[in-house]
């Protein structure tokens, strides 16, 4: 199954409330491994940026200032998600960005049912806990040393390690879970495929098989099985 993971970083808190988004990156995973696939880019918000939202991403008016607008990427984004379902770290703020720049410029919003939201997996397994991405990232023993400031692209990269985590790790697919029969995803719900357990196969020497096993042996010089102690 495809699915793509993706981050966004704004201006602030609102968009109704007139913030902009100003990077979106997103991470292609297919059966929970990444291939390696990515789409990233930085956006013209046409607006200032807060301080408060620079204080978390680092990226200035100045530096945005050359950027193309959301609409100039919008046709390459929606080519790239397909009807992937999409997975976000509290993902009812990044679809909130996703659709409003996406209605802003005319095109159809994401439904929301393709949502897939790791913060209420993390809320569901982890009741009580952290539930940030660095506070995940280190209960999985993911490295996040790199991460000085909120990244986009890097966020999702980070966030995909910690979603195949959430639902079942590296195990997954190969039925090493028993404690866990559903879990519950955003708006969906995964239910792990029951394991097929074949017979035992038994294989018998045939009288050829014997005879030329016997001539074998007899080539063996100081075979260790005839060794005494």
């Amino acid at each position: 199954m495809r699915e793509i993971v993706f981050d966004t970083e704004t201006t602030g808190l609102s968009f109704s409330g007139g913030d902009r988004l100003v990077e979106i990156g997103c991470i292609e995973i297919v059966h929970r491994v990444p291939t390696g696939a990515s789409f990233h880019v930085y956006v013209n918000p046409e607006r200032s940026m807060a301080a408060e939202a620079y204080a978390v991403h680092g990226l200035s008016d100045a530096f945005l200032a050359d950027k193309k607008r959301f609409a100039d990427h919008a046709d390459e984004l929606l080519e790239f998600l397909g009807d992937s379902p999409l997975v976000a770290h509290n993902a009812s703020f990044d679809f909130g960005f996703l659709n409003g720049e996406l209605k802003r410029c005319g095109r159809v919003p994401v439904a929301l049912d393709r949502m897939v939201d790791t913060l209420v997996i993390a809320r569901s397994r982890h009741p009580g806990a952290k539930h940030s991405l660095d506070a995940l990232c280190t209960r999985y023993g993911i490295d996040r040393s790199h991460r000085t400031l909120h990244g986009a692209l890097l966020d999702a990269q980070l966030l995909a390690q910690v979603y195949v985590e959430l639902t079942g790790g590296r195990q997954i697919g190969l039925e090493l879970i028993e404690d866990v029969d559903t879990a519950v995803i955003g708006h969906a719900t995964l239910n792990p495929a029951p394991s097929v357990v074949r017979p035992a196969r038994h294989f018998a020497p045939s009288a050829d098989d014997l005879a030329r096993h016997a001539d074998f042996l007899k080539t063996v010089t100081q075979p260790l099985w005839g060794a005494s102690g």
